[in-house]
């Protein structure tokens, strides 16, 4: 009883609070904020969400804003304890893999053993579990290329789309020309007998063991695993919450509608998918 009436009076100190709030922020959660329109038209720019840190594993703590490790990375995979990895489908906070101080929203479009093929607008994932395993889970979704079953476009949450008016190929040709495209080239007779400047009509990457291929919802205007590759397990943070403020791009007017929704409600409600906006850019 001592004890607890101990812990009482020191949780209602200063150095109590500040104590307990560092520990929640290193370990269980944490203030995020969309900062491009890689997500519309399911997480918006300006939205201010909680990240839910321990969905993944425990990741390695690091100081808020300054991004400097409190601990070493024990287990060198960037958590104290480890978890299962993100889904296929899931919306992921992770850890720029070229810059880790910096944190990117993106959806995991494929895991470790999945072949990822883009091409004219279109997603095509070959799942590492088989052939009857995407039989039985995609049924008529399902489309050779190669000779080989691929699964067409997977994911259907309502705030995945493309920009017909978007010439994406230039911009893939552009960070091609400056290796800064990870896929690569390559052709299948099913999509047609057109060779691009690249040396094929497609393009395909495969994801290795313990990493995983994010793609944002707003796919032509999305700097994305199609550009600097897959993101290992290490620089998982955590899974999108909830939004707990959120205003427009001019930062004038409250998005009333969005705060208190979590992210399931956001990609799925068609009262919360915004049309986008076609002064987007590629972020």
């Amino acid at each position: 009883m001592i004890f607890f009436k101990k812990l009482y009076r020191f949780c209602q100190s200063w150095t109590g609070t500040v104590i307990i709030v560092l520990l929640v922020m290193f370990f269980f959660m944490q203030a995020f904020v969309i900062p491009s329109g890689s997500m519309k038209n399911t997480l918006l720019i300006h939205d201010f969400l909680f990240v839910k840190k321990f969905s993944y594993g425990i990741p390695t703590p690091h100081i808020p804003w300054l991004e400097i490790p409190v601990l070493p990375d024990f287990n060198k995979n960037g958590h104290l304890i480890a978890g299962s990895g993100p889904k296929r489908g899931d919306i992921v906070v992770f850890r720029y893999p070229r810059d880790a101080k910096q944190h990117f929203v993106k959806r995991c479009v494929g895991v470790g053993g999945d072949k990822i093929v883009y091409a004219n607008k279109t997603l095509y994932v070959r799942m590492h579990e088989g052939d009857e395993f995407m039989r039985s889970h995609y049924p008529k979704d399902l489309v050779k290329l190669g000779g080989k079953i691929y699964v067409k476009e997977p994911y259907k949450e309502k705030g995945i789309h493309y920009d017909l008016k978007k010439d994406i190929e230039s911009d893939i040709l552009a960070h091609f020309a400056i290796n800064d495209f990870a896929m690569s080239p390559t052709y299948f007779k099913e999509l047609g007998e057109q060779v691009g400047f690249s040396g094929g009509n497609a393009y395909i990457f495969e994801v290795p063991k313990d990493e995983y291929f994010m793609m944002g919802d707003n796919r032509d205007y999305s700097y994305d695993s199609r550009f600097w590759g897959s993101v290992p397990y290490k620089f998982i943070v955590g899974k999108p919450w909830f939004v707990y403020f959120s205003w427009d791009d001019n930062k004038g007017i409250v998005r009333w509608e969005r705060i208190g929704r979590n992210v399931d409600t956001l990609e799925n409600n068609d009262v919360y998918i915004h049309d986008y906006d076609e002064n987007d850019t590629l972020g």
